[in-house]
């Protein structure tokens, strides 16, 4: 019988690490670009949108620091599990003030938690890590983001065996943004958030490895995406806080919705597709 997971985290205790960045304007006028903007979301001197902070702090391992799926072989906040297997759940944010574009900016990243789990596909490893983002000496964002590992394959969800390209989501909310994701897009959205895992880019790799049907959207793009609901529809309000949790992947070819509503209280949202009304959900509060 393998040890359990947990067996492996007992000691594992790594220290907090502290990074900088310049904060320059280019990385968010990237994305701007990359999801169609009118005009840059944020230049030097204005606030960074909630999550846009995924676009800083890069860090680029030589290639040799990579594993199989692309990912980092090792690194400070990875569980020592042997044969180890990465998806992103989710995460919360609580803004103080936003990051502001142009000023130099700090952040402390430290691990949170770590609890094993066993759900329908076996024994499950979430890890928790939290970073603090500060400027000028004041912390101006804290977020968490939960990462969740297994050893080796196992089990996993059942997936479509082909992506169906045509059919349409139905809307639910007033807020609506339609998406069809192709592979430039995930193209790009790797490169500006320095991600190489495999799942984003390599359609064999997708198929034969994994078990999926295509090329996997990724997780932060779904976040990112019902953010802009909120960016869009009430650019006048200032959030406060997010949370968001990853249900199931979606696959390029298919039509996305982002999708919400709200109303004096918090807004409510999700990612959806024809085949499923909930690929991601996120609920935003206000100052």
């Amino acid at each position: 019988m393998p040890a359990p997971l947990a067996s492996y985290v007992e000691s594992w205790r790594p220290e907090p690490v502290t990074d900088e960045d310049a904060l320059p304007p280019g990385p968010a006028a990237a994305l701007s670009a990359l999801l169609d903007l009118p005009d840059n979301a944020a230049e030097s001197g204005d606030p960074l949108p909630p999550l846009w902070q995924w676009l800083y702090f890069l860090h680029w391992p030589p290639q040799r620091a990579l594993g199989p799926d692309g990912h980092l072989r090792d690194a400070r906040f990875l569980p020592p599990v042997p044969d180890r297997r990465r998806m992103f759940a989710g995460g919360r944010c609580d803004i103080v003030e936003p990051l502001c574009v142009g000023e130099p900016a700090e952040r402390v990243s430290s691990l949170a938690a770590v609890t094993p789990k066993r759900g329908r596909t076996g024994e499950l490893l979430f890890v928790t890590e939290r970073q603090e983002f500060r400027q000028n000496g004041r912390t101006c964002l804290v977020e968490e983001q939960d990462i969740v590992y297994r050893s080796g394959d196992g089990p996993t969800s059942r997936h479509p065996t082909a992506v169906d390209d045509t059919a349409l989501p139905e809307p639910e909310g007033a807020w609506q943004l339609p998406l069809r994701p192709d592979e430039t897009l995930l193209f790009r959205f790797s490169a500006l958030t320095a991600n190489a895992h495999r799942i984003h880019y390599d359609t064999p790799y997708c198929r034969e490895v994994e078990g999926y049907p295509g090329l996997v959207v990724h997780g932060p793009l779904l976040a990112l995406l019902m953010l802009e609901l909120v960016r869009a529809n009430a650019p006048e309000r200032q959030v406060r806080s997010l949370s968001y949790r990853l249900h199931r992947p979606a696959f390029v070819g298919e039509h996305l919705l982002a999708d919400g509503t709200s109303s004096a209280g918090p807004a409510r949202l999700r990612i959806a597709t024809h085949r499923e009304a909930r690929h991601a959900t996120a609920e935003v509060t206000f100052g």
